[in-house]
């Protein structure tokens, strides 16, 4: 089915050949790079913002950090640092000395040892559980059967808007999200004033690791290739 929006993952270019990679480059008819010139222009205005720009100059330079054999050419790139190591480089580029975490109450112990590497680190940090606040499940209209704890007179809901009213409030220069539940993080970054980054998504399930079922797709998570119930 043809289609004018970009479906950039079902590209069938062969990776070193796409339009996105090389200037001679070839893609779909739905090709982004080569139909919506407009947009990309527009786009490298939006980044001559000086904040921004220096956000994402930073951003290219510790994605190039990343990697060991960079001089001997593409095919002996070598990863060689986790991802809380580029984080807490990244904060340093950007000059951001207090950093927000924000985290889910299943991951207070990870919670705690993050904060302690940005702290090893000469970083200060204001982090905030999802709890905070205590406000119950009833404010959001939801009802025991919607509870976590169904057998519980009261749940606290988990509270995304204060987490990033109160890193705005303590004016942080940097948040880093770890484990908050699918939507919460998105409340999050929306209500943010300060750029944010992940450090770690929620999977209940996988331990974290959502991309263990991406991975074995066509294993054990065979049943994806199914509409959901």
């Amino acid at each position: 089915m043809s289609t004018d929006h970009p479906t950039c993952a079902a590209c069938d270019v062969p990776p070193p050949e796409r339009a996105c990679r090389k200037a001679a480059g070839r893609g779909p008819e739905n090709c982004p790079t080569l139909t919506q010139s407009s947009l990309k222009r527009q786009a490298q205005e939006a980044l001559k913002a000086p904040e921004i720009f220096e956000f994402a100059r930073q951003a290219s330079m510790q994605e190039a950090a990343g990697y060991a054999g960079r001089d001997q050419g593409y095919a002996r790139l070598k990863p060689v640092k986790p991802r809380i190591q580029e984080t807490v480089e990244f904060a340093k580029r950007l000059g951001a000395q207090r950093l927000g975490l924000v985290f889910c109450a299943g991951l207070v112990k990870e919670a705690g040892v993050v904060e302690e590497v940005f702290k090893t680190n000469g970083l200060e940090t204001v982090s905030v559980i999802c709890k905070v606040g205590r406000v119950d499940k009833s404010e959001l209209g939801l009802d025991r059967s919607q509870q976590i704890d169904m057998l519980a007179e009261k749940e606290a809901m988990c509270n995304p808007i204060l987490q990033a009213f109160l890193l705005n409030h303590f004016q942080t220069g940097l948040n880093v999200l770890m484990g908050l539940c699918v939507g919460h993080d998105s409340l999050v970054m929306h209500h943010s004033q300060a750029m944010c980054t992940v450090l770690a998504v929620k999977d209940r399930l996988l331990g974290h690791a959502p991309l263990t079922a991406v991975y074995t797709y066509d294993s054990y998570y065979r049943c994806l290739k199914e509409p959901l119930d």
